[in-house]
């Protein structure tokens, strides 16, 4: 397109050329009257004229287009940093989520100021199960890891309770503000001849990330109290809810 536009103005320079020529070699300076009333030289000198201006038109062009040209590159350039100033918008949106795609996931870890734990006998008889409700009372959400540590007695010298691996979900349970989770616990096998001790009300303690958290729950037990075993008690982990088959045993 610049060649064609060069050669165009080169084209009007040269019939402008000729046509003084032209004059120099017919006039006699004075110039002479064609049919139309205008001189010779006059008409030469608007031709010249005529192509002086297209050769300004050309060049202005040629001048727009390279800068026409520019301009599309740079708005071009304009349009990526544009795009690119974007995607950290859209990344801060993605990273508003949590990192491992579960809500709350980030969520501090339930400290037993943060829940109220209540105790259920199952409906059964006699007592062999009992059922604890963990409540978020805390006014903003938490994680509530592995299992209820559970003390059955002094919590010095009581008995680990040992938790049973199917009852896993394998995530933590992540609890809203007045939600609750679940843990089946087993207190005995409702045998006659096991080695039960009635307690009125026992102690749990929670997870923290690196183990063991500070300070523990009482957990009064129901009306009448619960006839425990520990050689045969156990417990399963923190589920959002029980589950048939996972969380019996």
């Amino acid at each position: 397109m610049r060649n064609h536009r060069k050669h165009t103005v080169l084209a009007v320079a040269a019939v402008a050329a000729l046509s003084l020529g032209l004059t120099a070699c017919g006039g006699d300076g004075s110039g002479t009257k064609d049919e139309g009333g205008a001189s010779t030289s006059q008409t030469v000198t608007d031709a010249a004229k005529s192509a002086a201006t297209a050769g300004a038109t050309v060049a202005s062009d040629s001048a727009g287009s390279s800068a026409g040209s520019a301009a599309s590159a740079s708005g071009g350039s304009g349009t990526a940093k544009s795009g690119t100033n974007a995607q950290p918008a859209a990344k801060n949106k993605a990273g508003s989520g949590s990192a491992s795609g579960r809500p709350g996931a980030t969520a501090p870890v339930c400290t037993f100021q943060d829940v109220k734990v209540k105790a259920a006998k199952a409906d059964e008889t006699p007592t062999e199960h009992v059922v604890l409700t963990a409540t978020n009372t805390s006014g903003h959400s938490c994680r509530l890891l592995k299992y209820p540590l559970l003390a059955f007695g002094p919590v010095q010298t009581a008995k680990d309770i040992p938790a049973v691996a199917k009852s896993n979900p394998g995530v933590p349970v992540v609890l809203a503000s007045g939600a609750s989770a679940y843990a089946n616990v087993r207190i005995a096998n409702g045998g006659a001849h096991e080695d039960n001790k009635v307690v009125k009300e026992f102690n749990v303690n929670l997870f923290a990330a690196d183990g063991p958290a500070e300070g523990s729950i009482v957990v009064h037990a129901p009306a009448g109290g619960l006839a425990v075993d520990e050689a045969v008690a156990k417990t399963g982990y923190w589920t959002e809810e029980l589950r048939n088959g996972a969380d019996e045993f």
